[in-house]
């Protein structure tokens, strides 16, 4: 029998060299993080590639950045928490949580909706000072259903957890591009979420009792937490991290948010310059490495520059408006304004001048 037969018997798939576990549904090792490496007093944003986090009504602070590990074995990133304004006395509704979303698409070997579902199995590790009781919400978007789960800290090391979530015969995920399931792991929780006993049962959504007994995270500006290989799969058994190179981790974060620039003297597209009315305008092409889950958003930031190479080589940064102006999910083209002197019909490269220009095509879920 081959090697590859063999282990497709055991239940993982053979693809030169690498392993594959058909089960696991989310990956997370903390490695990308194009939109920077710190971020302060975040609220409600993407910060590392495929995390965000969530603030309502809190009177905390933090700020959230991709941390070096060297004390776990495997791990060189996660994605850190520091609480930088403390809040003791919550209000019934504030909240804060890191929260990861799924589109539905990748999520049909649940059998979710039906007879034969499947159980959820999280594992991750975290890192934190913070001891006591933490909560997990999984939140079934297209039928507005959610479950919970808790894990415990005892001491201030990395320790891998694994949290068990029941099957849900109730409500299909939708076959779609768009979040289906979000998981909420949760660090600051008022009292509409934390009365009663932890629900563990799957239902139609409500705050109460979703993060019954969560410690209160941001009670002291000392507090920090960390996490990393963040791993979601099907049934009821955590297998080990399954670790993915970098050009591949980078590449699937790409089909949610495509960052170009910050390469000091790096060219984006070139153009042929037109007038349009009253505006000044540069057209051009913007190549995709991977195809974006949806047509994205554009923002834009630091030192971009249009070249004339038809007026000798003069350059202008580009202060006014860049936009994501006409393309699919596999083929952009951006828009860029400048001023009047410039001639219609000139040759224009537009690129980042030094090493903080960058345009960012936001597809997020």
């Amino acid at each position: 029998m081959s090697k590859a037969r063999e282990l497709a018997e055991l239940g993982a798939v053979y693809d030169d060299g690498a392993l594959a576990n058909r089960n696991v549904i989310i990956n997370g090792e903390m490695q990308v993080s194009q939109r920077g490496t710190s971020f302060a007093s975040v609220g409600n944003v993407y910060t590392l590639d495929r995390f965000s986090i969530y603030k309502q009504n809190a009177g905390s602070a933090f700020t959230v950045s991709q941390s070096s590990v060297t004390d776990l074995a495997g791990f060189a990133n996660a994605f850190k928490v520091d609480c930088t304004t403390a809040d003791t006395s919550l209000a019934s509704n504030e909240q804060v949580h890191v929260a990861y979303k799924a589109e539905g698409q990748d999520l049909q070997r649940f059998q979710k909706g039906h007879a034969t579902a499947l159980g959820f199995t999280l594992s991750f590790y975290v890192k934190t000072n913070k001891t006591g009781v933490y909560t997990i919400k999984l939140f079934d978007r297209d039928n507005t259903r959610d479950v919970s789960g808790s894990y415990t800290v005892a001491d201030a090391n990395w320790n891998r957890y694994t949290v068990n979530f029941p099957a849900d015969t109730t409500g299909k995920f939708d076959d779609d591009n768009a979040s289906s399931l979000e998981i909420f792991f949760q660090l600051v929780q008022g009292s509409d979420t934390t009365g009663g006993t932890l629900n563990t049962a799957w239902r139609s959504n409500s705050d109460a009792s979703a993060a019954s007994g969560q410690v209160n995270f941001a009670d002291s500006t000392s507090n920090d937490w960390e996490i990393t290989g963040v791993q979601l799969e099907v049934g009821d058994t955590a297998t080990d991290f399954e670790h993915r190179t970098f050009a591949d981790e980078l590449q699937r974060c790409r089909r949610y948010a495509y960052l170009v620039g910050k390469e000091n003297g790096k060219m984006f597209t070139s153009a042929c310059f037109a007038r349009s009315g009253y505006l000044d305008l540069v057209y051009g092409p913007l190549p995709l490495l991977q195809e974006l889950r949806a047509s994205p958003t554009l923002t834009y930031g630091g030192n971009i520059r249009g070249t004339n190479f038809t007026r000798g080589y003069s350059t202008q940064t580009t202060t006014d408006l860049v936009t994501y102006d006409f393309g699919s999910t596999k083929l952009g083209g951006i828009r860029v304004t400048f001023p009047s002197d410039w001639t219609a019909g000139d040759e224009v490269f537009i690129g980042d001048h030094d090493g903080t220009g960058f345009i960012l095509l936001d597809a997020e879920l």
